[in-house]
């Protein structure tokens, strides 16, 4: 049996100590460190989030089998809820596959010249479908949001074209790593490999937490959007 998080008094820095993984999405959610002794709520209030907005997403990010009831999603604040993906976008982009890359080019320079290539190239496909996949709901699926928030009917797109397409991102990520698993001398060490292998592990894990905040939180959250203001 697992205990969900839904107590909006318990200090913050006692829920991220018991679900380290939350630290991720601190920034992501505009919240600074420094709390202190502050209460979820407190701290809530204070950069101006809806607590039951950000207890969901802990939920949803901490317990893949986590299902948020339809009433909890209509009843909360939703309004930070485009800002969110949109932090978590430009937190894989700009951090996290810049970071990869780095020390994937110092593996590669102690690689036999086809297998480097083999890896860049790879990596270089994959962030291309990574940007095309983002920019393609920062332009369309996030704009569709915000206008149906201010309450504006817009049938250039809908969410169930969303669900149909909603590509799997984490899934080469596995592939990543299997090369390197494969094709990594033994005689190469260093921190460079252990760090990429963690560093890819991690971005797969965080990429299909937010998938699942995206299909349980949002497609949801939207579809009723989408109906109210027909």
């Amino acid at each position: 049996m697992f205990e969900f998080l839904n107590d909006k008094n318990v200090k913050m820095g006692e829920l991220i100590t018991a679900h380290a993984e939350l630290v991720m999405i601190l920034q992501r959610m505009g919240i600074t460190l420094g709390f202190g002794d502050r209460s979820v709520a407190e701290v809530c209030q204070r950069h101006g989030l809806d607590p039951d907005f950000f207890l969901l997403i802990c939920n949803v990010y901490s317990f893949a089998q986590y299902e948020p009831s339809s009433e909890l999603i209509l009843n909360t604040d939703m309004s930070a809820l485009v800002p969110y993906l949109r932090n978590s976008h430009h937190y894989y982009v700009n951090r996290q596959l810049p970071h990869i890359e780095r020390h994937l080019h110092h593996i590669a320079e102690h690689l036999p010249d086809k297998v480097a290539m083999v890896l860049s190239r790879f990596f270089e496909v994959y962030r291309n479908e990574v940007l095309a996949h983002f920019g393609h709901e920062d332009n369309t699926v996030f704009r569709h949001i915000e206008a149906l928030q201010n309450g504006q009917h817009d049938d250039t797109y809908c969410m169930a074209d969303f669900v149909e397409n909603h590509g799997n991102l984490e899934e080469k990520l596995g592939d990543l790593v299997q090369i390197i698993f494969k094709y990594l001398p033994e005689s190469v060490t260093g921190d460079d490999t252990v760090d990429v292998v963690y560093d890819i592990l991690q971005l797969s894990m965080d990429l299909n937490r937010h998938s699942l905040v995206e299909e349980k939180v949002m497609v949801p959250y939207v579809m009723h959007l989408e109906r109210s203001v027909r």
